[in-house]
């Protein structure tokens, strides 16, 4: 499996990949009676992995291959999960269906890419299916006529780990991917369910969503406004996800809602909060204080501050409002990434207890 060359973490695959290459090797099994082991598949940008099989089963109308998905080096909830596709020939003329089978969600809410009541089934997942359908029917002689039903081993107990129950998608996971491979710590899959949550409210008719950084802030936003579940998007680290899908599909009113660390982040102009790939400035901090009039003695506690909370503990004992003043420049920032677009933005900045510590 490839490496990413500047960080030296090992690629891995979806769990689109996964399906796409247990469904060709299923449906070879029925139209030749082997199957290939290791299967090979055609993905985006020049690729071709080979899939080692995990479990098969040949009936006299249908095959089941199940694949173990591996995730290279990025954190992935599915990593290690028996990803099948169980390949059912069809009526002629009926083309390639596609069905949940266990540990598959179903979409319940519109705003998604699939209609309500299909599989979660992503459609590039289905185009690839699709495609080694067909080649491997031109191949071997097939019709190209069959149902894919795929499953996902635990997929149930997993996709109480992801975004799917907030967005409507019950029973199980969703089938991703749009290359078919994962980058590691790309957080690709966490930056879609943000724009498809954004979608999901929208289609509600929601006015009003909450970008909120962790569970504690969420819970705030959502009593501090009244808001729907379908109103919250977990941006967790990825303000700037949020901001410029909203620019593009905007909601009358955002709350960004988060703890005073990451939201005085945002307030110096990073959109990717992470403690790995931005760091809270105390110079800019102190910049702060001191324009709020503090007095020099507070400037310099501040500046050498061990944390954020830190600073604001200092800055409260003073009776300067930090927490306000961070609040208004994470709005700046926001206002400045939506580029006039028709969304009114509010900050709501907490401490680790989740206390309101600041407003904007």
């Amino acid at each position: 499996m490839s490496r990413d060359g500047s960080a030296g973490l090992r690629h891995g695959w979806t769990t689109g990949a996964c399906a796409t290459a247990a469904t060709t090797a299923a449906y070879t099994a029925l139209l030749t009676g082997e199957f290939p082991d290791p299967v090979s598949i055609d993905l985006p940008h020049d690729k071709h992995p080979a899939f080692a099989l995990a479990r098969e089963t040949l009936a006299a109308r249908e095959a089941t291959v199940g694949i173990v998905k591996d995730a290279g080096d990025d954190p992935d909830v599915t990593h290690g999960a028996l990803v099948s596709a169980r390949v059912v020939l069809g009526e002629p003329g009926s083309g390639v269906q596609f069905r949940a089978g266990e540990g598959v969600g179903t979409v319940t809410k519109p705003g998604l890419p699939l209609a309500v009541g299909e599989p979660a089934i992503n459609p590039v997942p289905r185009r690839l299916m699709t495609e080694h359908v067909a080649a491997v029917a031109a191949r071997f002689g097939g019709t190209g006529d069959v149902v894919v039903e795929v499953s996902v081993e635990n997929g149930a107990e997993l996709a109480r780990k992801t975004w799917n129950p907030r967005l409507g998608i019950l029973g199980g996971l969703s089938i991703l991917g749009t290359t078919g491979v994962v980058v590691p710590y790309s957080c690709s899959s966490w930056i879609d369910s943000i724009r498809r949550g954004i979608d999901v409210a929208r289609a509600a008719g929601r006015e009003h969503v909450a970008g909120c950084t962790g569970s504690t802030s969420e819970r705030v936003a959502q009593e501090l406004y009244d808001l729907p579940e379908d109103a919250l998007l977990d941006m967790g680290d990825f303000a700037g996800a949020v901001l410029k899908y909203l620019r593009r599909h905007p909601v009358p009113r955002l709350t960004v809602a988060g703890g005073i660390g990451k939201l005085a982040k945002l307030s110096e102009g990073h959109l990717d909060l992470h403690s790995g790939r931005s760091q809270v400035s105390f110079a800019v901090l102190a910049d702060l204080v001191a324009g709020a009039g503090g007095d020099a003695a507070l400037v310099e506690g501040v500046r050498g501050a061990n944390t954020a909370l830190d600073a604001l503990r200092q800055s409260q004992a003073a009776g300067l409002p930090l927490g306000d003043l961070v609040a208004a420049g994470a709005r700046r920032t926001a206002e400045g990434v939506l580029l006039g677009a028709p969304v009114e933005v509010d900050v709501v900045v907490i401490d680790r207890a989740g206390v309101i510590v600041g407003r904007a």
